[in-house]
């Protein structure tokens, strides 16, 4: 089973994605973790992702694919995958369902956390002073959050129309976020 989690920055999909992988054991793929890792590795692409991410910009299509290309066997094998803050695009979109129709694979599910982008601001800050992240920081989060709301969202018809889009409120507590996700992956 492939499933997205989607939503926009601070939404709650990284703490319903370690859930889910600790619960049926499927593989995370969380762009924003890969990319840290990345930037962190000192490396050449580490060093060009880190200065896109400290401006808030998104990292461009290419090598966000190649990262997840690079991790499908692994969730193969394990099952299915979460995906965690891709696609952004529906580009994106078009090359994942390429990618996985070419390994006989599709997304199963896409769920939606809706919550409302003002009292996200605080979700943030909050992890900014928790966990000192620079993408954290309120300029980058509202960069983040405008790119979000231009390029991201426009992927929810896309997903609607396939018939694949399930909306959860986001803005629950943590348990009923999660029992709500689960009541969704039963209907598979």
């Amino acid at each position: 089973m492939n499933l997205i989690l989607f939503g926009p920055p601070a939404a709650g999909k990284g703490t319903q994605a370690k859930r889910l992988v600790d619960k049926r054991g499927m593989v995370q793929l969380s762009t924003g973790d890969m990319l840290r890792a990345a930037r962190s590795s000192g490396s050449e692409l580490g060093k060009r992702v880190s200065g896109i991410m400290d401006r808030g910009e998104l990292v461009s299509d290419e090598i966000v694919i190649a990262l997840i290309e690079e991790r499908l066997p692994e969730t193969e094998s394990a099952g299915g995958a979460i995906f965690d803050g891709f696609p952004r695009t529906v580009a994106q979109a078009e090359a994942l369902d390429r990618l996985l129709d070419g390994r006989g694979a599709k997304i199963d599910l896409v769920i939606r956390l809706k919550v409302d982008p003002e009292a996200l601001l605080g979700r943030i800050a909050a992890r900014f002073a928790a966990e000192g992240r620079a993408d954290d920081n309120p300029e980058a989060y509202k960069v983040r959050l405008d790119a979000y709301m231009t390029q991201t969202a426009p992927l929810l018809p896309y997903y609607e129309g396939q018939g694949k889009l399930v909306e959860v409120d986001g803005m629950a507590d943590i348990e009923a976020v999660a029992a709500s996700i689960d009541a969704a992956l039963a209907r598979l």
